[in-house]
């Protein structure tokens, strides 16, 4: 069943969004050569923790050990933080970030580089992205979700990355996932309408080559199959009357710096 959100439901997701968005703005300068993700996570826990009742969503959702999701390089989602995975320079990390607050879910990733990479990674980067960024573009009334797969598809058309079909966004509210299913291929026009109040994780997931992906023995690490690089970028989006609106972003600092991620 597909739950419509009020403005006042959706201005407190807008609340635990912000924490997250203020979160990527912080760890950008931590993602680097020789840190742990577990470091990064215990991080990441305690800056959400360190906002008055927020709590990360992710931690103990479906058994998940971790307070966030980091994965790297060709590990496409659901990384497990551990000591032992050290970041190293060239790689790309998806730190995949979920809070709740006063019973609303918000849920956000974002891929960062390690250090200096290559060209061809920082195109994937690049692309996905803009993805992203399209994707959210459809995201009006009157459209249907076919419409948001459309769009991550016309991003990436002709530039050889491979769009990761197995994985899909979702709904968002009262749990981290809920209805519908916003896969990120589609055709426009189709699949269910876009209507004011639905509240949606839009997150393309591109791989430098295949779109196959498997799970590791761990149970939770998803890797694309071929062990090519992949790049992951969400964001928490309320379809409103006026135009999409983003969840998951920093408050603009005194200063006048824009918010992070732009």
């Amino acid at each position: 069943m597909i739950n419509l959100k009020s403005h006042d439901d959706i201005d407190l997701i807008t609340r635990g969004g912000a924490i997250i968005g203020g979160l990527f703005r912080e760890v950008e300068g931590r993602v680097v050569p020789g840190v742990s993700t577990s470091k990064l996570d215990r991080f990441c826990e305690d800056y959400i923790r360190s906002h008055e009742g927020a709590v990360p969503a992710f931690k103990g959702l479906y058994g998940f050990p971790g307070s966030v999701c980091i994965s790297i390089n060709e590990e496409v989602v659901h990384g497990l933080p551990s000591s032992s995975r050290i970041l190293a320079e060239r790689d790309i990390v998806s730190i995949d970030v979920g809070v709740r607050l006063e019973g609303w879910c918000s849920d956000s990733a974002w891929t960062f580089a390690v250090g200096d990479i290559d060209e061809e990674t920082r195109n994937l980067l690049r692309v996905t992205e803009d993805a992203l960024e399209r994707a959210i573009e459809a995201a009006c009334p009157g459209n249907h979700v076919g419409d948001i797969g459309a769009a991550v598809v016309s991003a990436v058309e002709g530039t050889g990355l491979g769009i990761v079909r197995e994985l899909v966004g979702h709904g968002v509210g009262r749990e981290v996932h809920e209805e519908p299913q916003v896969p990120n291929v589609g055709r426009a026009g189709f699949g269910p309408l876009l209507r004011e109040g639905l509240v949606l994780a839009i997150e393309p997931m591109l791989s430098t080559g295949t779109d196959a992906v498997r799970t590791l023995e761990d149970g939770w690490t998803v890797i694309t199959a071929d062990g090519s690089k992949s790049a992951h970028f969400e964001h928490t989006v309320a379809i409103t009357a006026a135009e999409p609106r983003i969840l998951t972003l920093a408050p603009v600092p005194t200063g006048g710096v824009g918010p992070f991620p732009a």
